[in-house]
């Protein structure tokens, strides 16, 4: 995991040096600042080593070409082999992205699994490309007559450009023949098909949740895992304990005798894993917002809310492994949030809203996850957003996902139980009490709600509550108070209210 800056047509290496230190958090392991040979283009990179620790410093030079990436390439092994181990310099796997460049295949950034964002410059072109659904961010901006690309926006803050846009999730931009769409989320299936056998359907899910788990886990270095005691993280650490070589080491915070850390415990000692918990208080919480609002480059209410027990859970993996999966995605893949009931009898508005969702994920959810957990420097990985993963829960129906259900039964959380098929897939995995409990959002079962309020107190030395409208006015006002162009900011951030659902029926 790591952060970047490139500029083309812009020959200016004490720019590309004050870009890339604001990002430096991305990357703590080793910065490098290099003028291409031949080409014009100056790239900087801050990493923080997952895989290749010892040769896999970047940019990467070779031939003329040049590159820079952020993230993991999962299936760098396989393009080894492929490509010949004998064109390969490092143990890097962003290396396998320029060989892969250059055997002149038209599609050939769809061969690229995991997650990733990346520029690559020839002596006549410069690339820059992103994964599927957006996990790793990636902005470009146009300085005159040249081009800067870059990890975060904060890169950007007090630099004269004309305009900032991000890249969307599956697009490739080449200077050579502009802006194209590699990856479109595949449709989300609504309603079975007659004879359809569930068990099979539940039995081939959880074969693929193993397989994605397995190859979110590669790494040089250990990974560990959030553990919030909800249903998400729970699988995903249940499956990577039995993957782990060694105890998996799993985090979770939330404020003293919080139902988050008291389900966290149960599971942690259900998988066997090496457990680690930390709590905080109002006042943690409003010594941090600040430091929250800048990394997260959005004042949005319900991405601050949640973004703040990220940071504590990031800050308290961080002292213990550079890498961590997250449970994030399962929601959008399998109808996890509260609105989704109302679709229990609209099985086709559900699997667009499903579709529709994950294709808004990279500025709401994705940028919480990757900037808060970035800014301790410390790797999220979301194995829920496996490609092969989304695939298959895109071809499960809708009525799996959200299924009425009698209450009294073994398999219901109520009269709608969200998640069922996932439920379903991993019940042997976790106590039955977590399986088939109602879900809570993170904010509120981490005790983040009374903690806030309280914190929001402290902030603003008011005695009564805020409202909404005025918790959205403070972290503007804080947001703004840490950039010297804050409106760039405020343009690009993704907020929840805003985005335009699906209606049920």
């Amino acid at each position: 995991m790591c952060g970047f800056v490139a500029l083309w047509n812009i020959g200016d290496e004490a720019l590309a040096q004050k870009m890339v230190t604001k990002i430096a958090h991305r990357g703590p392991d080793a910065v490098e600042v290099v003028r291409g040979r031949g080409a014009p283009v100056v790239m900087a990179h801050c990493r923080l080593s997952i895989i290749g620790p010892e040769d896999g410093r970047q940019p990467i030079y070779d031939a003329g070409d040049l590159l820079v990436a952020n993230g993991e390439i999962y299936n760098h092994a396989d393009l080894r082999a492929i490509l010949g181990e004998s064109a390969f310099e490092t143990e890097s796997d962003s290396e396998s992205i320029l060989h892969l460049f250059r055997a002149g295949e038209l599609r050939w950034v769809s061969r690229l699994d995991g997650m990733f964002a990346f520029v690559l410059a020839t002596k006549t072109r410069i690339i820059a490309a992103r994964d599927p659904l957006g996990i790793k961010p990636l902005y470009m901006a146009r300085i005159g007559e040249g081009l800067a690309f870059a990890s975060e926006l904060k890169a950007f803050d007090g630099v004269a450009v004309d305009a900032v846009e991000s890249i969307g999730p599956g697009m490739l931009y080449d200077s050579r023949d502009g802006l194209r769409q590699w990856y479109r989320t595949p449709h989300g299936a609504a309603e079975e098909e007659p004879g359809l056998d569930i068990e099979a359907v539940a039995g081939e899910l959880r074969l693929v949740l193993e397989e994605a788990v397995a190859k979110w886990m590669l790494a040089d270095v250990e990974v560990g895992s959030f553990l919030s005691g909800g249903l998400d993280s729970s699988i995903i650490a249940a499956l990577a304990a039995r993957l782990s070589p060694r105890p998996l080491k799993t985090f979770a915070v939330g404020t003293e005798g919080s139902a988050d850390l008291r389900a966290a415990r149960e599971v942690a000692r259900h998988i066997g894993a090496d457990h680690y918990e930390d709590s905080f208080t109002p006042e943690d919480v409003a010594r941090v917002l600040p430091h929250v609002i800048y990394h997260l480059e959005s004042a949005d209410v319900d991405l601050v809310r949640s973004a703040v027990p990220t940071h504590f859970a990031a800050r308290l993996a961080r002292r213990h492994v550079k890498a961590v999966l997250t449970g994030e995605g399962a929601d959008e893949l399998f109808a996890g949030y509260t609105y989704h009931h109302a679709y229990v009898d609209h099985p086709r508005e559900l699997a667009d809203e499903l579709t529709r969702s994950l294709n808004a994920m990279h500025n709401i959810n994705l940028q919480r996850v990757d900037r808060v957990t970035m800014a301790e420097s410390l790797e999220a990985r979301t194995p829920f957003l496996d490609r092969d993963l989304i695939d298959f829960a895109q071809s499960i129906p809708a009525t799996l996902k959200m299924r009425r259900t009698d209450p009294a039964a073994r398999e219901s959380t109520g009269e709608t139980t969200e998640k069922w098929i996932l439920r379903k897939a991993v019940a042997d995995l976790l106590p039955e009490s977590l399986v088939w409990r109602k879900k809570a959002q993170f904010d509120e079962g981490s005790g983040l709600v009374a903690a806030l309020d309280e914190a929001l107190r402290i902030v603003t030395g008011s005695s009564a509550p805020l409202d909404r409208a005025a918790e959205g006015a403070l972290y503007e006002r804080l947001l703004r108070e840490a950039y010297e162009t804050p409106e760039r900011i405020l343009a690009q951030a993704g907020t929840w209210e805003s985005a335009e659902r699906v209606t049920a029926g």
